[in-house]
């Protein structure tokens, strides 16, 4: 069994590999009073860690966790969430994040899909092994154990926009050699400060977090996003590293001027967005506000064939792009799979550079062609060679033979200083076939009239929303995603 401090490797494939529990266990050897995670109630050290770990791992061992093995951790935003995920490698098991706020029917499909040897949090119904998220691991061993590499780092969900779950496998092993190696694109340096706004449930904080813990970072876990908490903890803990979304990012700017000008962000290195697109108006307010070298916009999916990238200084010269291709390749087809020039909008297809998987489905088939694969986005490069997105190929919104891309209209009512979010579907129609219908929650008193008036300067005619519905609920969950099949299926009529 390594000691403390080492730090075994691992020959696999012709090359040397380090086990991702081996590489925390280096950190904490090296500065084991440095701060690794802090949440709403609680702040550990890089040696707190390593011990609880190495405590939890051999809980989860003694519920039959293996090499190979799903976990699933359905917790809230905390050190035990990240705690879980670690103690899960350590055993070359694969972390395995859903929602904590599941109802026991969705998480049961969940878990028949996901087979788990372990569920922590959440408890299922189906007798399977389960480990409650407050479990007390102290009275177990904290040596450290042997190191094992995982055949993947992580296995998020996704429900798509079918709503039917499925389980997205890396294709990268549990290695530091596979997994840090996105760090530096990402601009996640050494021994920062990571402030995680967004549920780790979803791909992109949990992806980010982990990735910031590895390199060093003392990670920060909001249990729930707020506008000015955010700004209050990015100043409390000097964050270098900030994740968002667009709507996190249009809540900010709306905070009341002399909170904003208040907040102290100059400890802000890199603020990274990702998960939906960003209206140009709150892309600019960001620009202003910390300085366009520090924005940085990532276009990808949990599936990772490839992606785009654009930081701030781009974007002023390309508004509205998500960046060129930085990693695999993509190209844009119409529905017969013709590859279209610059300018035309269709669908955008992917593949790794080298052509080796990159991740795996549990529950799902991809949707391929001829060895290129489709998340189901629409989009167009310009000449240049810059990606902007249309939207997805399922929301798309055909009135009377024009089509209507719902993120255009939600980004004009956006612009609307009485909205807080929206979302925009496609209802049936005898004579146009379908025609826009808004749902929208509103921050300020305002009505459809209005809203109307708005848009009208600046969205053709077809484009404009027929009807608009106004709730109290928030249409985006806290990762800023808004599933608009849902929402339209609610909303027709019983057959």
């Amino acid at each position: 069994m390594p000691g403390p401090g080492s730090c075994e490797r691992h020959r696999t494939a012709g090359r040397v590999s380090t086990a991702l529990g081996a590489g925390l266990r280096a950190l904490a050897a090296a500065t084991p009073a440095a701060p690794a995670l802090s949440d709403d109630e609680q702040r550990i050290t890089r040696a707190d860690l390593e011990e609880r770990t190495n405590r939890l791992a051999r809980v989860f061992a003694a519920h039959g966790v293996r090499r190979g093995s799903l976990v699933s951790i359905a917790l809230p935003n905390g050190v035990r969430h990240v705690e879980a995920s670690v103690a899960a490698w350590k055993l070359g098991a694969v972390p395995q994040p859903v929602s904590h706020r599941l109802p026991p029917g969705e998480l049961d499909a969940l878990l028949a899909v996901a087979d788990p040897a372990l569920v922590v949090g959440l408890r299922p119904t189906d007798g399977r092994s389960w480990l409650p998220g407050d479990h007390d691991a102290s009275a177990e061993s904290a040596a450290p154990l042997p190191d094992v590499i995982g055949p993947s780092w992580k296995a998020p969900t996704s429900g798509g926009s079918t709503g039917r779950p499925k389980i997205i496998v890396s294709g990268q092993d549990a290695s530091i050699e596979a997994v840090v190696a996105r760090a530096p694109s990402l601009r996640i340096d050494r021994d920062g400060v990571m402030l995680c706004t967004a549920p780790l449930y979803h791909n992109a904080p949990f992806m980010f977090s982990l990735l910031a813990l590895l390199q060093g970072h003392h990670v920060v876990l909001m249990r729930r996003f707020d506008a000015e908490r955010t700004l209050g903890l990015v100043e409390q803990h000097r964050v270098t590293w900030l994740y968002v979304v667009p709507t996190m990012m249009g809540r900010m700017l709306r905070l009341p001027e002399p909170v904003r000008r208040a907040a102290d962000l100059s400890s802000l290195r890199t603020v990274l967005h990702v998960g939906a697109p960003c209206p140009p108006h709150v892309k600019r307010g960001w620009i202003d506000w910390c300085g366009p070298e520090k924005l940085l916009e990532l276009y990808s999916g949990t599936e990772a064939q490839a992606n785009a990238m654009i930081d701030g200084r781009e974007w002023l010269a390309h508004p509205g792009s998500v960046g060129q291709v930085k990693a695999g390749r993509m190209k844009v087809c119409d529905a017969e799979g013709r590859e279209l020039p610059p300018g035309e909008i269709g669908e955008i297809w992917m593949r790794p550079a080298d052509d080796r998987p990159t991740y795996h489905y549990i529950g799902a088939e991809p949707r391929e062609r001829d060895g290129w694969e489709s998340l189901g986005d629409m989009g167009h490069f310009d000449a240049d060679g810059y990606l902007y997105l249309a939207d997805r190929r399922t929301d798309m919104i055909l009135v009377g033979g024009a089509n209507v891309y719902p993120a255009e209209v939600e980004a004009a009512l956006s612009e609307h200083p009485a909205v807080l979010s929206s979302a925009v579907i496609g209802l049936p129609d005898d004579d146009y076939g379908n025609v826009v219908h808004a749902i929208v929650q509103p921050g300020a008193p305002v009505d459809a009239d209005a809203l109307s008036a708005h848009l009208a300067d600046r969205l053709a005619p077809y484009k404009i929303p027929r009807t608009i519905e106004f709730t109290e609920e928030a249409v985006r969950d806290d990762a800023g995603k808004v599933r608009r099949s849902a929402l339209r299926a609610a909303r027709l009529p019983a057959v």
